[in-house]
C-alpha cells in the first residue's frame, strides 16, 4: 500500500533537506498528540543510522526501530522499519526542485498493515487517516520553519 503527501515550500531543496538533517528536526516533526518519545537517534540520516521511537498503544509501550537506507543530498533520503507496528514500512523523503526557486517536499510511504488480510481490510482506513494527519502536520511545520527564516541552513 502507498501513501503520498506533497507540499510546495518557498525555499531551495538544499535548505529543506538541511532542515530535515539538522539536530532536533525529528522532535519538531512529531505531532504533539502522538505522545512519541525519541529513545535513541543517530547524529546523521546516512545509511545505517537508526532511530528508536517509543509510544503507547493504549497502556502498552511500543518500540519502533527505523534504519536509514538511502542518502542523496539534497534530493532524497529514506528509512525502513526494522521492527515496529507495521508488517512493512519504507519511507522515501524527496526534495524536488520546482523550477521556480522552491521545493516540492514529497513523502512516499510503502507500507503493509499488521495482521495480514485483516489489517488490510479493517485497518487501512484508520492508518491512512493517521498518516494524512501526521504528514499534514510535518509538512506544515517544515514549511513554517523553513519559509520563516527560523531555520538558517548556513548558520
Amino acid at each position: 500500500m502507498t501513501f503520498v503527501k506533497e507540499t510546495r515550500i518557498a525555499a531551495s531543496p538544499e535548505a529543506v533537506f538541511a532542515f530535515h538533517e539538522s539536530p532536533g528536526a525529528l522532535q519538531r516533526l512529531i505531532p504533539p498528540w502522538e505522545h512519541v518519545h525519541v529513545e535513541q537517534q543517530a547524529d546523521s540520516i546516512k545509511p545505517g543510522a537508526r532511530v528508536v521511537l517509543v509510544s503507547k498503544v493504549g497502556p502498552v509501550p511500543m518500540r519502533w526501530v527505523a534504519e536509514h537506507t538511502e542518502y542523496e543530498p539534497p534530493h532524497r533520503f529514506a528509512d525502513r522499519q526494522v521492527s515496529g507496528p507495521f508488517a512493512r514500512w519504507y519511507h522515501v523523503h524527496s526534495f524536488l526542485d520546482d523550477g521556480q526557486g522552491g521545493t516540492i517536499l514529497r513523502d512516499e510511504v510503502e507500507y503493509e498493515p499488521p495482521m495480514g488480510l485483516l489489517g488490510r481490510l479493517f485497518g487501512d482506513n484508520i492508518i491512512r487517516h493517521k498518516l494524512q494527519k501526521m504528514f499534514d502536520y510535518r509538512h506544515d511545520v517544515t514549511k513554517r520553519i523553513v519559509e520563516s527564516g527560523e531555520f538558517n541552513p548556513t548558520g
